[in-house]
């Protein structure tokens, strides 16, 4: 009868010992991550410099923007017009002060940026803060007329709530409205900061630089480009895939990007651009009323009414018995 034997299995080294063994490599791996930041000291880090502005800041910032724009819709606790004062005053006043720290914070890098004498910058910060927020019922009134629009273009909507809870391109319109105006007042760096946060939750990228009309509505939204030239005016409705971009980039003569042109196109009134259209050029301009359809490549204008379309293509079916 043969003896059972019992394998041996080895004991598992103390993980303990693994790690402090590991960790042993750090201080190379460390000295070698600091020599590449000094070698690259322009590009990738930011050492020894002004503070910059916060992205988590900026989330929060937009967080209390769609409060203040959205009583009752954004925010933890329900509103009524008893305690409406009460609430905007709290999310107002902690805006203005979370607003003016961030703009100071983006104007005193951008001073060091472009090598200029920064003074003032906190009263400036105050001030632009102060500014935006008078300019708050007036964005509201754009952004009301939005929902309208999605709501008058969609007939899959129930009403201007659902729009309001769950339209990316609501979302998407809102926040850029609010970045336009700090774009306009030429804060920097925050108006990018808040389109690129609504760009990553939605897909839809619009420069703050854009000039959008009222009534504005991008339906289903998702890949939507809209450059930072882009002139459009009201009533104007894009579907998801719409690209509003550069035909080319002009450059001087050393070969440098030539900065401050207009290099997207004019949608006039009245436009609707189906899915996945790509429109470019700054010299472009689609004249009021026209339909542009999906899939349709276009660099030069059309003029007003006008119905531009891809031919239909051949359709080959091919059978199992063929």
């Amino acid at each position: 009868m043969k003896e059972n034997r019992r394998k041996q299995i080895p004991e598992c080294e103390p993980i303990d010992d693994i790690s402090h063994r590991h960790r042993e490599m750090l201080p190379e791996l460390v000295d070698a991550i600091v020599g590449s930041c000094r070698e690259m000291s322009g590009a990738l880090s930011h050492v020894e410099a002004t503070q910059l502005p916060s992205k988590e800041e900026v989330t929060k910032l937009v967080g209390l923007m769609m409060e203040i724009v959205f009583p009752g819709y954004f925010g933890k606790k329900e509103v009524d017009w008893a305690e409406l004062p009460y609430h905007v005053g709290s999310s107002t006043s902690q805006l203005m002060d979370r607003l003016a720290y961030q703009i100071e914070r983006s104007i005193r890098h951008e001073c060091k940026r472009t090598h200029s004498n920064c003074t003032h910058c906190g009263e400036t910060g105050y001030s632009m803060a102060l500014e935006f927020l008078k300019s708050i019922p007036d964005i509201r009134a754009k952004i009301a007329g939005d929902v309208a629009a999605a709501f008058r273009g969609d007939p899959a909507a129930k009403s201007h709530d659902e729009i309001i809870f769950c339209y990316p391109g609501l979302y998407a319109v809102a926040i850029y409205r609010l970045a336009h105006k700090l774009y306009k007042m030429d804060v920097p760096l925050l108006p990018r900061m808040m389109t690129e946060l609504a760009h990553g939750q939605t897909g839809i990228d619009i420069h703050p630089g854009a000039t959008i009309g009222d009534e504005f509505f991008i339906d289903h939204g998702t890949g939507v480009v809209i450059g930072e030239t882009c002139l459009i005016g009201k009533r104007v409705v894009l579907y998801q895939g719409v690209t509003l971009g550069a035909l080319s980039f002009h450059r001087d003569d050393a070969g440098e990007l030539v900065r401050g042109q207009k290099r997207h196109p004019t949608i006039e009134d009245g436009v609707v651009i189906y899915s996945g259209a790509t429109i470019l050029g700054g010299g472009t301009v689609i004249g009021e009323g026209s339909v542009i359809g999906g899939n349709v490549w276009l660099t030069r204008s059309v003029p007003p009414g006008t119905k531009v379309m891809i031919a239909s293509p051949e359709l080959v079916f091919v059978t199992a018995d063929t």
